[in-house]
This record gives C-alpha cells, sequence and structure tokens, in this order.
C-alpha cells in the first residue's frame, strides 16, 4: 500500500478522497492554486502545495506543477478525482514515466476509449450494443447529411474528442443540419482543439444509464449496478439515483453483463462507467461512451452496494487484486444524490460566488451523506465549477429516500451565496420525478418551463 499520495483536484472530491486515504493509514498532500489558499482540502491534508494562480490552466490543469509537487513531496501516486487532469491520457503516461502510480487506467486506455469513434469501433468487436450512427469521424456538414439521410432525423451531433456537454447539437430536421454542424464543430476546436464530430440517431424518449464497473490488474472486473442520470439540464446531470426504476433485474443483468464485457474488451484497470442509453418501449439499451474516472454521482452506488469506491481505487493502483466477487454485489435499498451549485436558478442559473456567512448542513439521522468543501466564512472562488456539495440519502425504498432527500434539502441553510437547493427540493417534490416518470428531455422541455412561469 502506498504510504503518501498527492490529489490533483480540488473541493469536494479533493475532500473525499483524503478522508478515503485517511482511513486507509495513507498520508495526503493537496495541491492548490492561489484562490484556494484557504479551502477544505488544502486544511486537511497533510502537506499542501500551491501550484499556481487562480487560473485552472496555471495550475490544476499545469503537468509540470502537479509532478514536480508529487516528487517534492516524496508522493507515491496521484489520484485525479474527475475533471481536471483526470482523463488526460498524456498526463496518466507522465506519471508512469516519473514512476508514480496514477490512479485511474492507463494513458493508452483513456486514449482508446476517450476518442468516441475508436470507443464505438471497440464497443461493436465486443458485442456491446451502439446507437445507428457514423462509423468514422465526420469533417464536413455535406457529410453529415449523407450519414443523416441514411439513419434517419433527429440526429445528435457529438465532438469526437468531447465531454461535458460541449460541441453537443440535436439537429430535428435536415434543414438546420449543416448550420449546427458548423457551430458544434467550432465549439469543439475551442473546447478540445479538434473540430471532428460523428453522428448518432436520437434515442427519444431515452433514459441515461451508467453501470459502474471496477477492474483489478490482474483482468477481474465486476460492475456495481446502475445509475439513473437523467434527469438533466443543458447535458449536465442534475440529479442521480441508484438503482433506475425503468429497469427491472432481467435488463439490470444484461447491461450489467455488456459493461463488464466493454471493459474487459480494453483491458480496463480501476474504477470507470460505462454509459448507455436505454429506450424504454422497446426495452433496447446502446453503449454511449466511457467515462475513465470516478464520477460525481459514485456516492449513489457506494450507499446501495457498501462498496468504497474510493478505497477501491487506492487499493487497486497499489496492486491489491479486488476482494469481491459479481454474486457478492447485492443492490440494497435505493439512493438518490442532489448536487447542490452556487448558482441562481431564477437567473438562468448563473453563477454565485461570494463569502459564505452561515452555514446549516443537514447531518443528521440514518442513511444521509453530505459531500461538500464548504464551511462558513469561506468564499467561494469564481474561477471553476459552481458545485459545492452533493447530498446523498439512502432508504430502504425509493419513496423513503425521495422523503428523506426533501428533508434534507429542506433543513439545508445558506446565507451569503445563491445555491440552487430551493431548486432541487421543488425538483424532487414534482409528481412526475415522485412517481419515477421522467426522461432525458423532462427537466428541459417540461419541468423548467413551468418553474419559470411559477417564478415570473
Amino acid at each position: 500500500m502506498f504510504k503518501k499520495i498527492l490529489i490533483a483536484n480540488r473541493g469536494e472530491i479533493a475532500v473525499r478522497i483524503i478522508r478515503a486515504a485517511r482511513e486507509l493509514g495513507i498520508a495526503t498532500v493537496a495541491v492548490y492554486s492561489e484562490a484556494d489558499k484557504t479551502s477544505l482540502h488544502t486544511l486537511l491534508a497533510d502537506e499542501a502545495v500551491c501550484i499556481g494562480p487562480a487560473k485552472s490552466a496555471d495550475s490544476y490543469l499545469n503537468m509540470n506543477s502537479v509532478l514536480s509537487a508529487a516528487i517534492v513531496t516524496g508522493a507515491e501516486a496521484i489520484h485525479p478525482g474527475f475533471g481536471f487532469l483526470s482523463e488526460n491520457s498524456k498526463f496518466a503516461t507522465m506519471c508512469e514515466e516519473m514512476h508514480i502510480k496514477f490512479i485511474g487506467p492507463a494513458g493508452s486506455v483513456m486514449d482508446k476509449m476517450g476518442d468516441k469513434i475508436n470507443a464505438r469501433s471497440e464497443m461493436v468487436k465486443a458485442n456491446v450494443p451502439v446507437i445507428p450512427g457514423s462509423d468514422g469521424e465526420v469533417y464536413t456538414g455535406q457529410e453529415a447529411l449523407k450519414i443523416a439521410d441514411k439513419i434517419g432525423y433527429p440526429v445528435m451531433l457529438k465532438a469526437s474528442a468531447g465531454g461535458g456537454g460541449k460541441g453537443i447539437r440535436k439537429v430535428e430536421k435536415k434543414e438546420d443540419l449543416l448550420a449546427a454542424f458548423e457551430s458544434a464543430s467550432q465549439e469543439a476546436v475551442a473546447a478540445f482543439g479538434n473540430g471532428a464530430m460523428y453522428l448518432e440517431k436520437v434515442i427519444y424518449p431515452a433514459r441515461h444509464i451508467e453501470v459502474q464497473i471496477l477492474g483489478d490488474s490482474f483482468g477481474h472486473i465486476i460492475h456495481l449496478g446502475e445509475r439513473d442520470c437523467s434527469l438533466q439540464r443543458n447535458n449536465q446531470k442534475v440529479l442521480e439515483e441508484s438503482p433506475s426504476i425503468a429497469i427491472g433485474k432481467t435488463l439490470r443483468t444484461q447491461m450489467g453483463e455488456a459493461a463488464v464485457r466493454a471493459a474487459k474488451a480494453v483491458g480496463y484497470e480501476n474504477a470507470g462507467t460505462i454509459e448507455f442509453l436505454l429506450d424504454e418501449e422497446t426495452e433496447q439499451f446502446f453503449f454511449m461512451e466511457m467515462n475513465t474516472r470516478v464520477q460525481v454521482e459514485h456516492p449513489v452506488t457506494e450507499f446501495v452496494t457498501g462498496v468504497d469506491i474510493v478505497k477501491e481505487q487506492i487499493r487497486i493502483a497499489a496492486g491489491q487484486p479486488l476482494e469481491y466477487q459479481q454474486d457478492a454485489i447485492q443492490i440494497t435499498g435505493h439512493a438518490i444524490e442532489c448536487r447542490i451549485n452556487a448558482e441562481n436558478p431564477k437567473f438562468n442559473f448563473a453563477p454565485s460566488p461570494g463569502k459564505i456567512k452561515d452555514l446549516f448542513l443537514p447531518s443528521g439521522g440514518v442513511g444521509l451523506r453530505v459531500d461538500s468543501a464548504m464551511y462558513a466564512g469561506y468564499s467561494i472562488p469564481p474561477y471553476y465549477d459552481s458545485m459545492v456539495a452533493k447530498i446523498i440519502v439512502h432508504g430502504e425504498n425509493r419513496f423513503e429516500a425521495l422523503m428523506k432527500m426533501q428533508r434534507a434539502l429542506f433543513e439545508f441553510e445558506i446565507s451569503g451565496v445563491v445555491t440552487n437547493a430551493e431548486f432541487q427540493l421543488d425538483l424532487i417534490s414534482d409528481a412526475h420525478v415522485i412517481a419515477g416518470d421522467y426522461d432525458t428531455s423532462f427537466l428541459m422541455e417540461k419541468f423548467l418551463p413551468n418553474y419559470i412561469k411559477q417564478e415570473e
């Protein structure tokens, strides 16, 4: 086992990793930007190293600075968390060259699965269902038109090197395709330095279902059930739950087995997620992409399985075999996670950085967990993602989990900054959400229009 690891991240995920490492008896090194000098992860770690100014490109994304901090402090491994360098294959390879263990898959696997075209090809070979679409990268609007005519509208344009909702456009009819292609391609160039696109048939109505997998260095891979991430705003997840109400035992087994096949096909090691779109009418599911890192929503899976995913990541990276067999993984009860962002839903979800004056995080009761780096007196910087906390609940069944989340959101109090907590309370109290009657279009097309009218 490692004696010391460095956490190449910030905020609640850095705090989460520090706590897991401490429980394993491992010393931790935090890296921080000048804007994060007083952040909780900096204060909790055994050591802390400033790696640059506030701008991410000059600090958390500065590979040389992060690696230098690891070398100077004698860290044997680096946990990247999510975002920043977590899916950067060059960084993973650099760690390997410096004899520092990257807590995640190899850079070669990231390259294989990070490129959506390559990933699609690998899944076809592994007999994993894929969405009808282009077989390779698409570089021109005219080429896109030919493919769309073949697979039928509506289609989804996606950046080949994309992620985080960038370079994505839904095109309903032929007349709109050329303009959408140009817009999405330009956005992809700005975000990823690569304007190549690919097309997929739109599966609608759909559920966004992801399956958590774990794989060790001995080729043993298991899945930990699924999460339903269908409640999204602008392609960004808002609320997640496990298990999915849309999936029965047979389909759960089929999707889990497909996810394991996908991971085995690329020799996957560590924690990862296979994302699917589910057509509820036909019960057909299709591979979307693979996330080669720990997910924001991993706590719901931890609640229903009892598996500490972050600890397992560290153990796997240290060369230890997975102690779990697939038959030992049992889904118990129901878990829900709400993402709390420093943003104002009444003003188009505009970011709301600032100093926290008073703060009360709900913490009482069985089956309630709050992952956060906030504290009273802390100033939320304006330079990073607006997520400041995650409230996660677990109940014996879905109704109990829903009621527990309503109670937790009702108790949550913060002053000095505006958050989306009240919005989340309204969402979790919506009749459609309570009934489980929603898909990926629900939040944007049904809930938000009514919510905005009420606010006006």
